[in-house]
C-alpha cells in the first residue's frame, strides 16, 4: 500500500528542492528523516514536514508502521510564478520571477 502527502505553492525553486531529494530517494522513512535534520537547506525543513505528514497519514489511517516504511517515490514539479518588476536607470523595469514548488512524497511497506 503506497500513502501520499503534497505541499504545494512552496516558495523555493524545484531545482533546490530536487538537490535534496537525491540525498533520501528510496531510503527507509526513519534513516530520511534523519538526514534531512541535519541537512543545512532550506528544501531540507520543506521535505522533512512532507514525510512527517506522510509517515502520520500512513500510520494515522491505513495502521502501517513507520520502521517498515520506504520511500517509494518522491518528486518537485515547478508551480507557478510571482512576477515582479524593478525599477532600472532611464525609467524602465526589468522583470524578475519568484519561483515555487509542488513538492511530492509517496511511502510505502518494503
Amino acid at each position: 500500500m503506497e500513502v501520499k502527502a503534497t505541499a504545494q505553492q512552496i516558495r523555493i525553486s524545484a531545482n533546490k528542492v530536487r538537490q535534496v531529494l537525491a540525498l533520501i530517494r528510496g531510503k527507509n522513512a526513519s534513516e530520511a528523516l534523519l538526514v534531512l535534520k541535519y541537512t543545512p537547506n532550506k528544501a531540507a525543513r520543506y521535505i522533512e514536514k512532507v514525510l512527517k505528514s506522510a509517515v502520520a497519514n500512513a500510520e494515522h489511517n491505513f495502521g502501517l508502521d513507520m520502521d517498515k516504511l520506504v520511500i517509494k517515490e518522491v518528486m518537485a514539479d515547478q508551480g507557478s510564478y510571482m512576477k515582479r518588476f524593478r525599477p532600472v536607470s532611464q525609467g524602465r523595469a526589468h522583470a524578475y520571477r519568484h519561483h515555487s514548488c509542488h513538492i511530492t512524497v509517496v511511502v510505502g511497506e518494503k
